[in-house]
């Protein structure tokens, strides 16, 4: 019993997990009591409970949701990469500009489009601080919730590293209100 408790944990904190969406900071993508697939492995396999890659997974895109430690007080946190290395970056009135090309979709001013992911926000509150022309240094990410207005973020505590992140969200697994229903994020 005790090696199944040992292996189920190891898998657990190795190759996916689930994660609780605390606050409304990713509206309207992610709502406050949402659960979350996530999956460890998108950006490599590390030893269990260590920051030791076994192998090397996928570069973090963005447009991507991802689960990572809070660089300002080490809370688990889950935002949305706008930016990866050698992206110039600008935000103003909540939208944001990646390499001087406006990601808003046309004609739909609370979408953006990053590729083939979608962020669906909100700018209920307004925008948030704004980004002028930040270049993103190689191997750093510039991560934000897409409740612009109210999301304690990047803007407030800076980049991160890539080797930071625990893995991308899949799907939504769980809503409140709705019960389970698969939404792929």
């Amino acid at each position: 019993m005790l090696l199944l408790l040992l292996l189920i944990t190891a898998a657990r904190s190795s190759f996916a997990d689930h994660y609780y969406v605390p606050s409304g900071s990713m509206e309207n993508t992610l709502f406050a009591g949402d659960r979350v697939v996530v999956d460890k492995t998108a950006y490599g396999w590390r030893i269990p409970y260590t920051r030791i890659d076994l192998v090397e997974g996928a570069r973090p895109q963005a447009g991507e949701v991802a689960v990572f430690d809070s660089p300002a007080d080490g809370v688990l946190l889950i935002k949305r990469i706008v930016a990866t290395g050698g992206q110039v970056v600008s935000l103003r009135d909540g939208h944001l500009y990646v390499d001087g090309v406006a990601l808003a979709a046309v004609g739909v001013k609370s979408r953006e489009i990053f590729g083939e992911h979608v962020a669906e926000l909100n700018l209920a509150d307004g925008g948030g601080p704004l980004i002028d022309r930040l270049v993103v240094p190689q191997g750093k990410l510039l991560a934000i919730g897409d409740h612009r207005g109210n999301s304690l973020d990047a803007r407030y505590w800076g980049l991160i590293d890539e080797r930071e992140l625990y893995g991308r969200a899949v799907a939504v697994y769980f809503r409140k209100g709705d019960g389970f229903v698969w939404k792929p994020l």
